[in-house]
């Protein structure tokens, strides 16, 4: 059977071992068994935190990753272990939606990428970056 499994390395792992840092996490891809299809891939993490680079406060936030893929598709426990590691990282909100996506991009070279970050308010402002890499076109799918 094709699975597409044969290299991951954090699947099925008896230990799981959690990345301190974006740096350290490694996101693992699969091969697309489908790649006929222009299809769409929808993840949602409704329990993403990163730090105020100023404050250190927690910033909390549901984290929307949407597209369309070509070679691969993202493993979901590297992701999961990908974005866990930003529990302890300054960034501001702008910033690690635009990481996320170019660092998926950069795994995955999607046909076209949306990451959508709906961050809890902060001083009564809510702060909703979209990043949208890719065929543009295609972009209107999403």
């Amino acid at each position: 059977m094709l699975s597409g499994a044969e290299n991951l390395s954090l699947l099925g792992d008896a230990e799981t071992q959690y990345p301190g840092s974006p740096e350290e996490a490694k996101l693992e891809a699969i091969p697309n068994l489908c790649k006929a299809n222009d299809y769409i891939i929808n993840l949602d993490c409704h329990e993403f935190t990163c730090l105020c680079p100023k404050t250190a406060q927690p910033d909390f936030a549901k984290i929307y990753i949407s597209y369309i893929p070509d070679e691969f598709i993202v493993e979901s426990k590297s992701l999961k272990l990908y974005l866990f590691s930003y529990r302890n990282t300054g960034i501001f909100h702008e910033f690690v939606i635009n990481k996320i996506a170019n660092d998926l991009q950069s795994l995955l070279k999607t046909k076209v990428l949306k990451v959508v970050g709906d961050f809890m308010p902060r001083g009564g402002i809510a702060i909703k970056p979209v990043v949208v890499l890719g065929d543009k076109e295609l972009a209107k799918t999403l």
